[in-house]
């Protein structure tokens, strides 16, 4: 372990310091940063633009978490004890190389923000009580394989922001009709060809889905020979 990232741990447990950011130090598995699960204090550890393949099952030991960004890493696989997690509230998972989420992901009561985009991630990645993270305020999924969304996301009925956009989602469930506080809907580069009229409800906030249905239509009409 560098003296730089020894020195911020010290520095943290000595002044007690909420938040830790070991954002671009090369570091390849977080146990090799000695004494950094010992610092139960936390509330915020940023882990962005490194080299770590897994997240150990020590992370559950960070139980004051409140913030956790590993953004930009190359990881494969999350350990069940993620979802020990109890007070998290923003979680940060985007640019990594996931194809599944553990059993047990929605169990994290405090959850209002997950990211997880540029993945490997599809409907059979989600573990099944996913959709019982109904503190989400913001989702991000775009950039990777979904083919359908399940008619679950209706249970989000919190969400603000859902982000779908470069997937291969030929469909979307009419259950998100159901997410009424939805201000954000991002589809673009899908392979959609209608959209449920269930979304007419969350229309006139979601400015984008309105776009996609007027093209929709124009391309409609177009492969109809209709001027």
């Amino acid at each position: 372990m560098s003296k730089s990232l020894k020195k911020l741990v010290e520095e943290s447990r000595e002044k007690n310091q909420p938040e830790v950011d070991m954002c671009d130090r090369s570091i390849s598995n977080m146990l090799d940063v000695h004494g950094l699960f010992t610092l139960s204090h936390i509330t915020q550890l940023v882990l962005s633009h490194n080299k770590l393949t897994t997240v150990p099952p020590n992370v559950a030991e960070l139980k004051n978490l409140e913030v956790l960004n590993f953004f930009n890493n190359q990881i494969e696989e999350l350990p069940t004890q993620i979802s020990s997690l109890q007070k998290l509230k923003h979680l940060n998972l985007g640019m990594n190389r996931l194809n599944t989420l553990p059993r047990g992901f929605g169990s994290l009561p405090a959850l209002e923000v997950l990211d997880l985009t540029y993945n490997n991630l599809n409907e059979n990645s989600l573990p099944g009580n996913f959709f019982y993270l109904t503190t989400l305020r913001a989702l991000y999924l775009s950039d990777n394989d979904f083919e359908i969304l399940p008619p679950d996301i209706g249970k989000l009925t919190k969400l603000q922001i859902l982000s779908l956009r470069d997937n291969d989602l030929i469909s979307l469930p009419k259950e998100i009709g159901e997410l009424t506080q939805l201000k954000e809907l991002h589809i673009q580069g899908n392979r959609l060809t209608v959209l449920p009229p269930e979304l007419a409800s969350t229309a006139d906030t979601c400015r984008q889905t309105q776009s996609l249905q007027r093209r929709i239509m124009t391309n409609q009409r177009r492969s109809a020979g209709n001027p």
